[in-house]
């Protein structure tokens, strides 16, 4: 067992903490707001310096998980990339993960992508990320890309299809990809319970069935009833950008992981009943 410094409580940091806890880890947090065991901007490297002095914490391991929350590219910037190499500096011998995001691919032809898919052309906000992934990887960190994080309390994509708020994008071609935040938990304890041996790789943490909008609405409205929504433009104004791709967890399982979630759709009961 390690010490884990979860820097960013949020979402997926609270599946982390909980499931390292169970396994026996300590964990610490980091974050500006109270309660986490370090308070500190994990941008301001002077004050997350000073913080991390005064607490006297040396992890074995550090996970990434912060939010730039709704900033633009300079928040991307100052909390992704900065804030990587914040950490690098203060942590050299810690192993450090970092939570980036499939949003990196730029495809939009429905292919099928992996790790060591294409990237160069992806928007600037995924090029933070990539910044950002980069520090990770030289300090031979690891960098999970995980894609759309829902689970227990939280799904965008549900809670607009129960409300009748859901709408499809044109003929629903477009492929959806999906990370349950207990398997995002599942995957991080896995990677840094391998050892030295996974330092420096890239990870892409997701379920096994891509699913297409409409197959995905088809799939709900057989659980819920309803309707499939109505066609809409797409939607071209994401900060992440609009992307077209199925994304391959076939490294990570071929290592021994495999997603408790496989499916969006076989979570999607448990996860409505857990909406407010």
């Amino acid at each position: 067992m390690g010490h884990l410094l979860i820097v960013g409580y949020g979402f997926v940091g609270q599946a982390v903490a909980m499931l390292f806890r169970e396994a026996g880890w300590e964990v610490s947090t980091l974050g500006r707001s109270e309660g986490n065991t370090i308070r500190a901007d994990i941008s301001d490297f002077d004050s997350l310096s000073q913080a991390v002095a005064d607490s006297g914490i040396v992890p074995s391991h550090v996970l990434h998980c912060a939010s730039a929350g709704g900033g633009g590219l300079e928040a991307y910037s100052k909390v992704y990339q900065e804030g990587a190499e914040h950490l690098c500096r203060l942590f050299p011998r810690a192993h450090i993960l970092f939570t980036s995001s499939t949003s990196v691919y730029p495809q939009i032809d429905g292919s099928l992508v992996d790790e060591s898919a294409e990237t160069e052309k992806s928007r600037e906000t995924a090029l933070c990320l990539l910044a950002a992934e980069k520090v990770i990887l030289s300090s031979k960190g690891t960098v999970m890309r995980l894609a759309g994080v829902y689970g227990n309390g939280r799904s965008y994509l549900l809670r607009r299809f129960l409300a009748g708020e859901a709408r499809m994008e044109e003929s629903g071609e477009r492929i959806l990809n999906h990370t349950h935040h207990h398997d995002a938990a599942t995957a991080t304890l896995f990677l840094c319970s391998l050892g030295d041996e996974i330092k420096g790789g890239i990870y892409n943490v997701c379920d096994s069935e891509p699913r297409s909008q409409r197959d995905t609405y088809l799939g709900l409205t057989g659980i819920f009833g309803g309707a499939v929504p109505a066609s809409a433009p797409r939607n071209l104004h994401s900060k992440r950008g609009w992307s077209n791709k199925a994304v391959s967890n076939k490294k990570l399982c071929g290592m021994g992981w495999h997603p408790t979630y496989p499916d969006f759709l076989l979570a999607a009961r448990e996860v409505a009943e857990s909406l407010e």
